[in-house]
């Protein structure tokens, strides 16, 4: 029998586990992988411009979806959101099969370690998808436990999945990409008082292990990266802030208040009919509508741009003679962000994949705003 030998890295379909804090935007995030489906475990994708399958009401509903997928080729990118609700569809399989109340009702761990045979099921039928080519993308809610290491004395707080124990393991060891997505905070002290506040709120994702949270990776990314796709898009291929979609910005919905994170757009969800991969439109979208005159300005002052502005922002809005008021009229009527924020200070994802993406959208509303 010959073995073919090969040497250096392959180009592979790659099983990414995302999990952070609650509200953060891991949906949003997942979305701009390339042509993404969801099977959405937890209703999250509602209110995105998003395709996805139903949502399964079972874990043998799950498992036929997933092969479903298999067998169609439907996707680029498929999406679990998230495991923490399909280990919950797993426990309530096992708890229906048995004819039980609780899953701790089998005896000590005998449920848990039925639960855990169901979940590794699942990531071999995940790990075939990659086989095919197809991306899986595995996001997951944090938690804070304390850990506490046999060699020392003492206990910390650190994040970890959301998941049982039994579970938890096996989907780290399963990915090739653990990322963590959390806001990074700033304690201050003053001097004075001695008071302490918060400052900060920034998102990032950390990409190794680290004494407070988990994660890994296999493609040398710094230890520490802004929450945005463009930071790790060119693993898969694709140009950041492209999305599928040429009609919605999609964004995620927070408090303002609480976070830089800028919110989805709130839209009645369109019927999709999903296509192979060979017959799906995989072609990039195409660069933001320029009009080739710039729009009259019917005697009104000369346009200034803020110098801080975007780049690309800021040749559109020259292009067509929009103002930044105009443009954060838009942006607040849409409850994207507050009025006082200026455009220089927008998140680069709203600039980027909300308004140079959408720019024609955009334009058209500031358009029927002035009245003419």
């Amino acid at each position: 029998m010959v073995f073919n030998i090969t040497s250096g890295p392959t180009a592979t379909a790659q099983k990414v586990v995302l999990y952070g804090v609650e509200g953060i935007g891991k949906s949003t995030f997942a979305s701009q992988f390339p042509n993404p489906v969801f099977i959405d475990t937890e209703g999250s994708t509602s209110n995105m411009n998003v395709q996805r399958l139903d949502n399964p009401n079972s874990w043998q509903m799950l498992i036929d979806e997933v092969n479903y997928v298999k067998q169609t080729k439907i996707c680029s990118t498929l999406i679990i959101d998230t495991a923490d609700w399909a280990e919950t569809l797993a426990n309530q399989h096992i708890i229906a099969r048995n004819g039980i109340t609780s899953i701790e009702d089998l005896g000590y761990g005998k449920g848990y370690t039925m639960v855990k045979e169901e979940f590794g099921k699942l990531l071999n039928l995940l790990s075939e998808l990659t086989d095919d080519g197809i991306n899986v993308v595995v996001t997951a809610h944090a938690e804070l436990k304390k850990k506490e290491e046999p060699d020392q004395m003492g206990a910390y707080d650190r994040y970890q999945l959301k998941l049982s124990r039994q579970c938890a393991p096996l989907l780290k060891e399963w990915s090739d990409m653990v990322l963590f997505a959390n806001y990074e905070t700033t304690i201050v002290t003053d001097s004075k008082t001695k008071s302490k506040k918060a400052t900060g709120g920034q998102r990032v994702m950390f990409t190794t292990h680290h004494p407070a949270w988990d994660a890994k990776n296999r493609h040398n990314l710094p230890e520490k990266l802004s929450f945005d796709f463009s930071s790790i898009a060119h693993i898969f291929n694709v140009a950041p802030q492209v999305s599928t979609q040429t009609d919605t910005v999609v964004t995620t919905r927070t408090e303002v208040a609480h976070s830089t994170q800028q919110p989805e757009t709130p839209i009645e969800p369109e019927q999709t009919e999903l296509l192979p991969i060979n017959q799906a439109n995989t072609t990039q979208p195409a660069a933001a509508a320029q009009p080739e005159q710039p729009a009259p300005n019917f005697g009104r002052d000369p346009i200034v741009i803020d110098p801080g502005i975007d780049p690309q922002l800021a040749q559109l809005m020259t292009a067509n003679g929009v103002t930044e008021d105009e443009v954060k009229a838009v942006v607040v009527e849409k409850g994207f962000m507050p009025a006082e924020v200026a455009v220089k200070d927008y998140p680069s994802d709203l600039v980027q994949g909300g308004l140079v993406a959408q720019w024609a959208n955009i334009f058209a509303q500031i358009t029927a705003k002035r009245g003419f």
